[in-house]
């Protein structure tokens, strides 16, 4: 399977950058991982939930000065 598989790669170095650029595109799109798009609206739905729970008293919030600090403490070291 290797084999073929760098035949292929090598045949494809030879296409046009737009053509390879599509290709990549159907090659990801393939193997079933998440979409931009999935991606994205996860994170939207993410900052929608973070933001629900400052609004509704559910989320400890801490002031900028005091994160900034612990991380210069652990990492000053």
């Amino acid at each position: 399977m290797m084999e073929s598989a760098e035949k292929i790669y090598e045949q494809a170095l030879n296409l046009p950058i737009n053509d390879r650029l599509i290709l990549i595109d159907k090659l990801l799109i393939s193997t079933n991982l998440p979409a931009q798009n999935d991606i994205d609206q996860a994170w939207v739905q993410e900052a929608e939930r973070r933001c629900q729970d400052v609004y509704n008293g559910n989320a400890k919030l801490i002031p900028g000065e005091e994160v900034f600090e612990k991380i210069k403490k652990k990492f000053s070291k």
